[in-house]
């Protein structure tokens, strides 16, 4: 039971109840409190982190949850932010379907590649590739900078936000793959 109930794993719990409350502001049409709590969501997100390390709080449960939880945050505030006329009218808003496909793609592709190969094999070890953190990193700075543009009123540098975003998902997906299999082949080499 301590290991569920620590500080890092409840700030992670407080991020996933905080995602239909960005839902909601989203929906709605309040673009600045849904920033505001955008901003909440990923700072409890690096403090987490820090927290589970300082503290020597880390568990197999917040390994498991915290990128759910980012995964949920990022897909819901994607999906939302694609949604015809849900944000006010504006120039390269709302984000581009292709931009969201791509982004929900490469965590499709990654969850089925995992499941397939736990089920094939029993492997269990899959760790993100450091071109997969980078990735998430780039995906939560642009849906603050789309927020930003949402408040502010302009968004000229929206476009390049959509094609970095997109190109960093495909080419980590792609990634991935590999990284998999260098992470199963070491699992072998110490077994032997």
């Amino acid at each position: 039971m301590n290991s569920i109930l620590t500080i890092p794993n409840l700030l992670t719990f407080m991020r996933m109840a905080l995602i239909p409350v960005f839902a909601s502001l989203l929906y709605y049409g309040y673009s600045g409190w849904a920033l505001v709590v955008f901003i909440v969501a990923g700072l409890s997100d690096g403090i987490d982190g820090f927290l589970a390390r300082r503290l020597n709080q880390e568990s197999e449960l917040g390994t498991i949850i915290d990128p759910i939880a980012d995964k949920l945050l990022m897909t819901t505030a994607f999906i939302i932010l694609t949604m015809p006329n849900v944000m006010q009218p504006l120039r390269h808003l709302p984000i581009p379907f292709w931009v969201t496909a791509a982004v929900i793609g490469r965590d499709v592709l990654i969850i089925t590649i995992a499941g397939a190969i736990n089920i094939m094999t029993g492997f269990r070890g899959f760790k993100p590739s450091w071109l997969g953190k980078l990735s998430t990193l780039v995906q939560i700075v642009a849906v603050g900078l789309i927020l930003l543009a949402a408040v502010l009123g302009y968004g000229f540098y929206l476009p390049t936000v959509y094609t970095i975003v997109a190109l960093l998902a495909f080419v980590s997906g792609v990634h991935y793959i590999f990284h998999v299999a260098k992470l199963m082949k070491k699992e072998e080499r110490e077994r032997e």
